[in-house]
């Protein structure tokens, strides 16, 4: 008999994956997962998720072997097929796109970035010739990269490697969700150490009860509430003068524009006090180091761009851009550049020919936003769209406007999807492949997402014998459908080729666990900013040039609807990551169902009391979910479940995704031009006792059985 055997890996697909992990194992089985507490990033905390991941890999719902479609699309009549045969289907069908309507007539889609398959997928897309790579990035990471790309030269990422005097925590949660590269554990140390917090969050979340000062404004006002603050900086004489005076570009203009932004004007707007707002001012501007940790609730509605440009002002008047403990640069390890990985040599002109160059978004956005992906689908406008391969993602939950999506996703001509369990996206395909767990092959993590530096992932356990890695799946597709001189037999080279810079094999990298860019700060002394102006543009030099604000604006005053009087937001469940893993027992029974998040006062008002069924209603649609009352919510505010389908039932039932689904309620109309991002925060709604809810189900192991 096997003795317990111990690897050291990196945790994934639960979140972006930061947490070093130790995984023991007994006869190609995992049996424990704990902390490793020499952990980079997380010095040895594991969240609930991880330490229930390794339950996916044996759970009796699992997608065991390659699915073809009998009957009508979204039927449920599968027939199995051999590997070979799913390959030559899904190639022969986009080739076969291709020639009709050329190579952008097939889109390569991808949820949120979790190791080297969205960076494989898009070295797939640029080899067959499409341009077309759909991610969800519009409401995640890229308002914030790109924002910081053109306002600084550099995507601003917070630095817990060093001490911070104050931290400023807007719109993310670290405690309960792996935020951008960084995990609790840092920040948690450092305030230990005396470091002070921040936290603007419209719900009181565990870091908001820690705070100095808790800031709970209206959601989808975080413009106003940011030059409000730039207001208290500017007028009290707060900011670096040395730095403003030699690396800023605009900041008289800036310093006139925001003169009307006082906090007693933002108010009325954002629900906060103006002695709270010129408060936190304060604490964060009088503070050196400072660091801003943003999170990409700031990303979710149509006003991103302005919110960030003003948030990173306040780091650059402030001198918190590239210093320990801010802002920094991050420098990456010796890696194989992004841009030979993915072969962008070989679509010089992609900026033009992607789905949304049509609709005018801002330059240096690289995956295409999903709502517009859909209208090309739908309307084949800038040009028609027939085919789609998606992996890692479930759109008809993630994406705004269900219907819109289950529509697109539809009318395709053809759609393959790779994953673990069908899924109600998974549902609608013409092909279903069934993917390897983040234990089943070899990976690596933050490869390309700008945080400085990489992760090992090294294999675990082997996979079920017709359970591919989505990295080998591209590689064969890639040999199937492009020239095979880009591919292996191996997809193993794929990851190799990555690591070669650094001296390393994959092995040795993953012995070391992880490799980290050299700490270097105030880069801009030798050289400047990478910006046209080589300063910090607080004005826009290029606003004209590509029809931006030039200085961050808050132009439309948030509307109050008598017929809809409460505000919707969202937020992530700590047990789940986005509409996965709601079939991994120990997460379902600490997370059994759909809560609505309602003020007690609230609830009185309308008859609710806690754990009735709520009818949740926007001019979109309406859900229902279970009511959960709480003060730590405004009481015009309510924070609906986001992600929520049932895989223990039907997944044909058109009732299994709609019913609680918070994609239910929003919509892909008023997108923001910059990134073409929907409304998903600071919503009108209204909600209602609504008809009972089934009993939450309990996941005993009959249950599990019957799936």
């Amino acid at each position: 008999m096997e003795t317990l055997r111990w690897t050291r890996t990196h945790c994934a697909r639960m979140d972006h994956g930061g947490c070093a992990i130790l995984v023991g194992t007994e006869n190609n089985r995992i049996v424990k997962i704990k902390g490793d507490p020499d952990g980079f990033l997380n010095k040895g905390y594991v969240c609930p998720k991880g330490l229930a991941s390794w339950e996916r890999l044996t759970h009796p719902d699992r997608l065991k072997h390659p699915l073809k479609r009998k009957g009508k699309r979204g039927g449920g009549e599968w027939e199995k097929i051999s590997w070979e045969q799913a390959i030559r289907t899904i190639s022969n069908n986009f080739l076969k796109i291709k020639e009709q309507y050329g190579a952008k007539g097939v889109a390569f889609c991808q949820g949120m970035p979790k190791g080297m398959e969205h960076f494989a997928l898009i070295r797939l897309a640029n080899l067959f010739g499409s341009p077309n790579v759909v991610a969800v990035q519009d409401v995640c990471h890229a308002p914030r990269e790109v924002t910081g790309m053109h306002t600084c030269g550099f995507y601003p990422v917070t630095d817990f490697h060093h001490r911070s005097k104050t931290v400023l925590v807007w719109g993310s949660n670290p405690t309960h969700t792996h935020e951008e590269g960084e995990i609790c554990s840092l920040l948690l140390e450092q305030l230990k150490l005396g470091t002070r917090l921040i936290v603007i969050d419209p719900r009181k979340t565990d870091l908001a009860k820690r705070a100095q000062f808790w800031l709970q404004p209206r959601p989808a006002t975080d413009h106003f509430l940011a030059l409000s603050f730039l207001n208290v900086m500017i007028e009290e004489n707060l900011f670096d003068r040395i730095f403003v005076e030699t690396w800023t570009h605009g900041f008289e203009d800036l310093a006139a524009h925001v003169k009307d932004f006082t906090p007693e004007k933002v108010a009325d707007i954002t629900w906060v006090e103006p002695d709270l707002i010129r408060k936190a001012a304060r604490l964060y501007a009088e503070a050196t180091p400072a660091a801003i940790h943003w999170g990409n609730a700031l990303e979710q509605n149509r006003h991103t761009f302005e919110a960030l440009r003003a948030i990173t002002c306040i780091m650059a008047l402030c001198g918190n851009l590239d210093i320990p403990g801010g802002n920094i640069q991050a420098n990456e390890p010796k890696m194989l550049p992004l841009g030979k990985y993915v072969r962008a040599d070989l679509l010089p002109n992609k900026w033009k020919e992607m789905i949304h160059a049509a609709h005018g978004t801002i330059p240096r956005l690289m995956t295409v936003p999903p709502a517009f992906f859909r209208k090309a689908v739908l309307e084949e406008y800038p040009y028609p769209v027939k085919g789609a391969y998606v992996q890692c993602a479930n759109p008809v939950m993630a994406y705004a406007d269900t219907h819109q999506t289950v529509a697109a996703l539809s009318r395709l001509d053809f759609l393959a999807v790779s994953d673990l369990f069908m899924t109600p996206t998974a549902s609608l395909a013409d092909i279903v492949l069934p993917a390897a767990t983040h234990f089943e092959f070899d990976d690596m993590g933050h490869y390309g997402l700008g945080h400085g530096y990489v992760l090992a992932r090294p294999k675990v356990v082997d996979p079920p014998v017709d359970c591919r890695p989505d990295i080998q799946i591209i590689n064969d597709l890639g040999l199937a459908m492009t020239s095979t001189e880009h591919w292996f037999r191996d997809y193993h080279e794929l990851i190799e080729m990555v690591v070669k810079p650094s001296g390393l094999t994959f092995e040795a990298f993953s012995e070391r666990g992880y490799l980290k860019g050299k700490d270097q700060f105030k880069k801009y002394e030798a050289k400047g900013f990478r910006t046209p102006t080589k300063k910090v543009e607080l004005r826009l030099s290029t606003a004209e040039k590509f029809k931006l604000h030039a200085l961050p604006e808050a132009l439309d005053l948030p509307l109050d609807d008598p017929d809809y009087p409460l505000i919707l937001t969202s937020s992530k469940d700590r047990f789940y990551l986005h509409s996965a893993y709601r079939w991994v027992k120990p997460l379902r029974e600490k997370s059994p169902e759909p809560m609505v998040e309602i003020h007690p006062e609230t609830a009185v008002d309308f008859g609710i009391q806690e754990g009735d069924a709520v009818m949740i209603e926007t001019p979109a649609g309406h859900i229902r979910q279970r009511a959960r009352l709480t003060p730590h919510i405004h009481p015009r505010v309510i924070s609906a479940a986001y992600g929520w389908w049932f895989p223990e039932e039907d997944i044909v039932e058109k009732d299994n995704w709609t019913r609680a689904n918070f994609n239910m309620l929003t919509t892909t109309n008023n997108l923001g031009r910059e990134f073409g991002t929907p409304n998903l925060k600071g919503i009108g709604c209204r909600i209602s006792l609504a008809v009972p809810l089934p009993d939450a189900i309990e996941l005993d192991d009959e249950d599990q059985k019957k799936g």
